[in-house]
């Protein structure tokens, strides 16, 4: 979506945060943004670690990871990501949601009226002067911090971006970088 192919402006970011303590140890905590995805959203993952007993319980399947999701838009929705044994007698994980989606919970069939989009929020927030929802100036600053060092090295250096087609989930060496 870029005019300009020979620019070095950055269109897609991921982060991959670790908290040093021992209550989240090895887990990740990571952070993508972008330009052009295959998807507009905002929401952030919290993987668990792999269940102990997969391996015995489903010797020859795979078992993906528990997951709890918090999506903040679009459709603000809580769920658990969870594996079950598949009904019968096979020994097989089964992938289900727990599942707690604000619209068909609150505002199903108009009984409350419509969930008002994020900026609608934030535009009622600034007319009552609530201030929650806002980035404080120290906040702010410490960002700067962290990534102006990092702008200006791209700047200076001519570091020279990871191509990915419009449409995608970004680059490959992204999902590489946070597994």
């Amino acid at each position: 979506s870029i005019e300009n192919k020979d620019t070095n402006t950055p269109t897609f970011a991921v982060i991959r945060l670790k908290i040093n303590n021992p209550r989240w140890h090895g887990v990740p905590i990571i952070l993508k943004a972008g330009k052009a995805l295959n998807e507009r959203k905002a929401e952030m993952r919290v993987q668990f670690q792999d269940a102990p007993a997969s391996g015995f319980l489903f010797s020859d399947h795979a078992c993906p990871r528990n997951e709890l999701v918090l999506r903040m838009q679009p459709s603000e929705a809580v769920y658990l990501k969870t594996n079950v044994k598949s009904p019968g007698f096979a020994a097989r994980p089964v992938q289900s949601e727990l599942d707690l989606n604000y619209d068909t919970r609150y505002f199903a069939a108009g009984e409350c009226g419509a969930n008002p989009d994020a900026y609608t929020r934030l535009i009622l927030d600034v007319l009552q002067g609530k201030q929650a929802a806002f980035v404080r100036d120290d906040e702010l600053r410490r960002a700067w911090e962290i990534f102006t060092p990092i702008l200006h090295r791209i700047e200076q250096e001519n570091i020279r971006p990871i191509i990915y087609p419009q449409g995608s989930r970004g680059p490959t060496e992204a999902d590489d970088f946070i597994t």
